[in-house]
């Protein structure tokens, strides 16, 4: 098997992913991946696909991440996951798309206007 790459986005976090055969080594950042998500709940997120798919041991994984949070980065990895797995695999996409992992997250924060604290809070009325 080649490498398969596969790119995914959330907020303004950028998720690219490169698999190739091996035994389940995830490098991201080249450090290791449970040092970049210490928190569990962020490690249960990017590994769900793979969870589901019971490849997690067979494909070493190395992925560039930049910009956003961590919640953002572990979301757009997922769907990096997800359509990486798909290339590989086009029978896997049913299983995948019923779980949510295919749909990209397109919610953003939205701007702050002018004239206003926030972007949708205003500043207190007076009438005198």
């Amino acid at each position: 098997m080649e490498q398969i790459n596969a790119i995914g986005r959330r907020k303004s976090a950028i998720a690219r992913v490169y698999f190739s055969e091996g035994e389940g080594k995830i490098t991201i950042n080249k450090r290791e991946f449970k040092t970049y998500f210490p928190q569990k709940n962020l490690q249960y997120v990017v590994n769900q696909p793979l969870q589901l798919l019971e490849v997690s041991e067979k494909y070493n994984i190395v992925v560039n991440l930049k910009g956003g949070g961590t919640k953002g980065q572990a979301e757009a990895l997922r769907l990096a996951f997800s359509r990486a797995l798909i290339k590989i695999n086009q029978e896997d996409k049913p299983a995948l798309k019923a779980k949510g992992f295919l749909t990209r997250d397109s919610r953003v924060v939205e701007r702050k206007k002018p004239g206003q604290p926030k972007a949708r809070k205003k500043f207190q009325f007076s009438k005198r």
